[in-house]
């Protein structure tokens, strides 16, 4: 050390590398806490669905009946810590090819929570004639089917509107269904719901333990209202028999106004009386039925 000049040679002693050794150890520290950053940004919740042209298969993990024709299906999503890409209001469309070889492709709103990790819900509905409902309910678990999207229906706004209302039937209570979670999830979402929901019985009525338990939570802000053409001997069931009328809307329906938001889906039939028909995916018809002799318009009103 001695042909190293004097001002250096002497910070090489050992009581002078104390310092740098520890400065060395805090540097080697610091490296490997930063290097490995990485691992928890990875274990942030990513999205299944971010290309709505990009199919996705996903496994079945759970399928059970709800009541003699409708499933409700758990799918994994591709990691266990994934919410599902989706946004209120959004669907996802789903495919399988027949032995044929000829694509059905058909669309599904999930009725799990947007920001639910790992899975992804539906409950769809046998239909005698429908080939990808029939495709899905014969499904078994650790099977696939194919997804894509998600595909937007309506970008909901906290607050948007002072009060809205959800009027559908059968399976169409999916989309509304998603609206009514995002708006009583969001505790600074204000807006007053009103759901009107029509089916042929009481056992037909699709996730009423859901739509309940969000009533009963939320009594001042939402009310439901249940519709069946039959009350087939159920004495439990305590709702309206028979269809969702004029009058009736009249009398729980504030007058048209830009503070109010009418959603309506359902089948062809419940569209024809009370809202008037949906042309294509891109152009909602013209107002008609119910909801036109109450005097609501196209700007009230959105079909889903």
């Amino acid at each position: 050390m001695s042909s190293l000049p004097h001002s250096i040679s002497k910070y090489l002693q050992p009581k002078y590398l104390v310092p740098f050794v520890g400065f060395t150890a805090v540097s080697i520290t610091l490296f490997n806490h930063y290097s490995n950053t990485p691992r928890y940004i990875l274990n942030e919740s990513g999205k299944t669905f971010t290309d709505a042209n990009e199919w996705i298969d996903l496994k079945l993990i759970k399928s059970e009946n709800l009541n003699h024709n409708t499933k409700h299906l758990s799918f994994a999503l591709k990691n266990e810590n994934d919410v599902s890409g989706l946004i209120t209001a959004s669907m996802l469309m789903t495919k399988f090819v027949t032995p044929k070889g000829s694509n059905v492709i058909r669309p599904y709103t999930p009725v799990s929570d947007i920001d639910q990790k790992g899975t992804i819900d539906f409950v769809i509905k046998r239909y005698e004639n429908g080939k990808m409902s029939n495709h899905i309910h014969d499904l078994k678990e650790g099977d696939t089917l194919s997804f894509k999207g998600p595909i937007v229906k309506w970008k909901w706004e906290p607050n948007q509107f002072k009060s809205i209302a959800l009027i559908g039937g059968g399976t169409g209570i999916t989309p509304l269904y998603q609206l009514l979670k995002e708006i009583t999830n969001n505790p600074n979402d204000k807006t007053k719901v009103s759901l009107f929901y029509g089916n042929l019985s009481p056992d037909d009525i699709l996730i009423k333990d859901k739509i309940d338990e969000v009533v009963n939570k939320h009594k001042d802000q939402v009310k439901a209202f249940y519709f069946v053409n039959d009350k087939k001997g159920d004495e439990n069931y305590d709702g309206e028999v028979g269809f969702i009328t004029k009058e009736f809307l009249q009398k729980e329906l504030s007058k048209p106004s830009s503070d109010l938001k009418i959603f309506v889906c359902g089948p062809p039939g419940l569209y024809k009386a009370i809202s008037g028909v949906k042309v294509s995916p891109t152009d909602q018809g013209e107002i008609d039925g119910a909801l036109k002799e109450l005097g609501y318009t196209k700007e009230n009103v959105f079909k889903f």
